[in-house]
This record gives C-alpha cells, structure tokens and sequence, in this order.
C-alpha cells in the first residue's frame, strides 16, 4: 500500500475539487465523501475505495480506517489542512476525505422497496435512506428527477447508510414501477387524503412511495393506482417533513412484520 506525504498539485486539486459538481461526478464515475464515519462506512463495504486523503497532523485519529485500508490495498495520501478544506465540501471537515467509484447496483424484485419521486433536498433524500437502513429495508428507487445520489451533502445526511443498502437510481421510474406491480408488488404512496396507515393492509412485497412535499405524487404515479396513505394527524401543523414522515411509515411497516 503506498502511503506518503505529499502536498496537492495545482491540477490533482483543481480535479479533485471538480467533484464536488455533477458535472465531473457522472465524467469520472467518481465521487468525493468526507468525514471519519463516512470514510470508515465506505472503506468497509462493497463500493471500491480509490484513495483516502488524511490530514498529515491528524493520521493517529484514523488508525482503525488506515488499517482497513492497507488490507484492502487503498492509497492513503497525506496531505495539508489547507488542501483537505478545499476538497471538502462541508465548512468544518474531520481531516479526511476520500475518493470512491461509483456503483452500479440492481434493483432486486424481493422484500420492501422504499421509492422516491422529485424530492429535490438532497438532506431529505439521504435520511430516507438513513432511515431505510434503520428500519430494515434494503433496497431504495430514486427518480430521474429526485436530487442525485452522490451528491455530497446527500452522503453526509445519509451517516454512511447509502454503502449498506442498495440504492437504485432509475432511468425511467415508472416503467420500473410498473415492472414491481407485474411482479407483484403492492403500490403505496404517502399523500395528506391517504387513509390512516393505521388501517392499510401491507405485504411483503410493497413499494412506499414518498414524494415532493408541496407538490404531492404525479400524477403519472397517480396513474399507476397506487393505496394513498396517510399520518393521522393530532395538531395544527399544515404537513410533516417528507423524511419525517418516511421514518413514521417505515416505522409501521417494521412492526407489522415481527
């Protein structure tokens, strides 16, 4: 494994920084992660590591990740605080960022599917998915029009969850939700003139379908004939925050399967 000091060139920075935008994310197949958790969670799963960057005064704080790192063979590159803040995306970053590729995952017709549609806060999307992994379900849709999985604020927001689960991003969500019905899937999404979850009936095989706070579903979800559910609401609050309300959903379907 090669580890040594070295300070940024110009252009390796100037590439590096570049990921922090879609743009170069999508050209490179690669995508930047931060923070100790982040960077342990990744190194440990089935997504391929390139390159980890620890601040050359903090390497004794990332001993576990150095370690799992020179099992696997990953890069480790020391490098000044100046250079790890200009990388990072975040104003406070934890003196380590790491390069990882990208992952091209399936979507499994088996057990709960979490999906989501044109949710655009990336730090909505990532607790979903943080909560999907709390919950137990392990496999989430994204929208062509949901905010990009690699998106970096979206990993911060996800703790690390988005390298336990399989996290599908889709060409044409509809048509895979349509191929999840023919397999026998059971459509669900949350909207406000739901009916109380309390009172829904899931199966095994269930999509839960979140969707644009303001917006509500589409109305080409709509067209797929999806159970409407809703959370009982006690107060005066106008709606839940769409993460909010994955969790309480997600929350119901855990139980009713023990």
């Amino acid at each position: 494994m090669k580890n040594y000091l070295k300070i940024m060139t110009k252009n390796e920075l100037k590439y590096i920084s570049k990921l922090l935008f879609k743009k170069y994310r999508n050209e490179s197949e690669l995508f930047l992660i931060e923070g100790e958790k982040i960077v342990y969670e990744a190194v440990k799963s089935f997504y391929k590591t390139d390159k980890i960057f620890i601040e050359k005064n903090s390497v004794d704080r990332f001993f576990e990740i150095s370690q799992i790192a020179k099992q696997k063979n990953i890069e480790i590159e020391l490098v000044s605080n100046n250079d790890i803040e200009k990388i990072c995306d975040s104003k406070s970053p934890q003196g380590i960022a790491a390069l990882v590729n990208k992952h091209n995952q399936q979507l499994f017709k088996n057990g709960l599917i979490t999906a989501v549609e044109n949710v655009q806060d990336p730090g909505n999307v990532g607790t979903i998915i943080r909560n999907c992994d709390w919950f137990g379900c392990n496999q989430v849709l994204l929208s062509c029009d949901t905010v990009e999985l690699y998106n970096p604020k979206l990993i911060r927001s996800s703790m690390g969850s988005i390298f336990h689960i399989n996290v599908f991003s889709s060409n044409d969500f509809y048509t895979d939700l349509i191929s999840l019905q023919r397999n026998g899937y059971k459509l669900f999404c949350a909207d406000l003139r739901g009916i109380d979850i309390k009172e829904i009936s899931f199966s095994k095989k269930s999509v839960l379908v979140f969707c644009n706070e303001s917006q509500g579903p589409s109305e080409k979800l709509l067209e797929l004939n999806p159970d409407k559910v809703t959370i009982k609401k006690f107060g005066n609050a106008e709606s839940l925050n769409v993460a909010n309300a994955s969790a309480v959903v997600l929350s119901e379907f855990a139980y009713r399967r023990l």
